[in-house]
This record gives structure tokens, C-alpha cells and sequence, in this order.
């Protein structure tokens, strides 16, 4: 099991304009968590200029998947984004313990 970011580069006027697509998109991220591919997710504050969605899995496909479908790209909340692969080395649930 290997763990990957989605990494949601945010537009200007996300806060603003995310209130329309957020039930969608909430139920989406609920949907993805009952399958067992996003362990957490949530907006950078401060500003809220990115988003952070942690998912597990075999490959970076779940995040892809999520990411192209994801109301929030769709309607032009993201500028832009990326499925980066977490080594993740310390923890409980760490991918490859050290």
C-alpha cells in the first residue's frame, strides 16, 4: 500500500465561488473515503490557496479518478493540480517504516 497527495492548486475566488459545488464535491470525497482510498482532505488556511486530499492505495489511480471528476475542477475552483507519491517512513500507518 503506498500513499499519495492530491495536491489542488486553488484560484483567487475559490472561497467565494465554492459554496454551489460544495455539497457535490463533499459527497464525492465522503464517497472515496467509505471505498477506503482517502484517509483526510481539506483547504491550506491562511490563505486558502491550496487543498490537501491523502489518499492510499496501489498507484496514484484513486486520486487521479477523483481529481477528474471532481466538481471543483470542473467548475474552474482549481487553477491546477497533482498526485504526488508520499514515502511516507514514521508512523502507524507509515508506507515503508524506517
Amino acid at each position: 500500500m503506498q500513499h499519495y497527495l492530491l495536491i489542488y492548486h486553488l484560484k483567487g475566488d475559490y472561497l467565494e465561488r465554492r459554496s454551489q459545488f460544495r455539497e457535490a464535491h463533499l459527497a464525492k470525497a465522503k464517497d472515496a473515503t467509505r471505498r477506503g482510498d482517502l484517509v483526510i482532505a481539506g483547504a491550506l488556511a491562511g490563505p486558502a490557496d491550496m487543498a490537501i486530499l491523502f489518499f492510499k492505495g496501489e498507484s496514484p489511480e484513486a486520486a487521479e479518478r477523483f481529481a477528474t471528476d471532481d466538481p471543483y475542477v470542473h467548475n474552474g475552483l482549481v487553477e491546477r493540480w497533482e498526485v504526488r507519491r508520499w514515502n511516507t517512513v514514521v508512523g502507524t500507518d507509515a508506507a515503508q517504516p524506517a
